[in-house]
C-alpha cells in the first residue's frame, strides 16, 4: 500500500526544484497532482514527466492571485475528484541589503511567500473542512528561523509562514485538517550552485553534516507530513538543514 493512494495534491511552484521533487515523490506514493506554476510550458513538461494527464495536470498559477489559487484547486477537484493535500511551495528571492533594497523588492517577496501561502492555506482549508480531512504543508526556510544578511524580505516572509501555519493549525484542528511547515536549509539546486564559491564555502562550514541537502530530502519530509505517518502532528515545523543553526 502506497502512502498517498487515492489522494490528490496541489503543489505550487511545482514545475521545478523542490516543488517538482515533492510532486514526483507524491506520484510515486500513489497521489494525483496538480502543478501550479507561473510558467505553464515548464509546468506542462513537468506534468508529462510525472506520467501525463492520468496522474498530473498543470495550471498557470500566480499565488498572489486568489483566483489563480482557486483555479488550481478547482482543477484538482474536477480532474481527480478531491483535494487531500496542499503544498504551498512557490517562492522567489530579491536579495539586497536593507540599505539598498527597494520597497518593490520587499513587497514582491512578501506577496509571493506570505500572501501566497495564506491564499493557498485558506483556499485549501475551505475545501478540506467540508470533507473533514486534509493536510496542508507550507514550505518555510531556515532563513525564517535565524535571519540572513541581504534577506530582510525573505527572512520576514519565511518567519511569517511559521506563524501563519501555527495559527491555521489551531483553527483547523477540530475540522480534521492538519497544517505543518518545513524549513529547508542549503539545498542543492541550479540557483545555489551558481552562488560564488566563497559564499558556498561559508554556508557549508555552518553545516555539521558537511554537505548540502538534495531536493528529494525535502520532498521526503513533505511526504511524511502529507501522509498518515504524521496523523497526530499539526502546527509542527520540521527542519531539513543537516544540523545547520540547531
Amino acid at each position: 500500500m502506497t502512502l498517498l493512494a487515492g489522494r490528490t495534491a496541489v503543489v505550487t511552484g511545482g514545475a521545478q526544484g523542490i516543488g517538482f521533487a515533492i510532486a514526483e515523490v507524491f506520484v510515486k506514493e500513489g497521489a494525483r497532482v496538480v502543478l501550479g506554476d507561473l510558467d505553464p510550458e515548464t509546468a506542462d513538461a513537468a506534468a508529462g514527466r510525472l506520467g501525463g494527464r492520468d496522474v498530473a495536470r498543470a495550471v498557470r498559477c500566480d499565488v498572489t492571485s486568489p483566483a489563480d489559487v482557486d483555479t488550481s484547486i478547482e482543477t484538482a477537484l474536477a480532474a481527480f475528484g478531491s483535494l487531500d493535500v496542499m503544498v504551498n511551495n512557490a517562492g522567489i528571492t530579491r536579495d539586497a541589503t536593507m540599505r539598498t533594497m527597494t520597497e518593490e523588492q520587499f513587497d514582491q517577496v512578501i506577496d509571493v511567500h506570505l500572501r501566497g501561502t495564506w491564499n493557498g492555506t485558506r483556499k485549501a482549508a475551505a475545501v478540506m473542512r467540508r470533507q473533514r480531512s486534509g493536510a496542508i504543508v507550507n514550505i518555510s526556510s531556515v532563513s525564517g528561523k535565524v535571519g540572513m544578511v541581504g534577506q530582510t524580505n525573505y527572512s520576514a516572509a519565511k518567519a511569517g509562514i511559521v506563524g501563519l501555519s501555527k495559527a491555521a493549525a489551531k483553527e483547523m484542528a477540530h475540522h480534521g485538517v492538519r497544517v505543518n511547515a518545513v524549513q529547508p536549509g542549503l539545498i542543492r539546486s541550479a540557483m545555489t550552485e551558481a552562488m560564488p564559491r566563497k559564499a558556498w564555502d561559508r554556508k557549508m562550514a555552518e553545516i555539521p553534516m558537511g554537505r548540502a541537502g538534495e531536493p528529494g530530502e525535502v520532498a521526503a519530509v513533505a511526504l511524511f507530513l502529507a501522509s498518515d505517518l504524521s496523523s497526530y502532528m499539526t502546527g509542527a515545523v520540521l527542519e531539513v538543514t543537516g544540523g545547520r543553526f540547531m
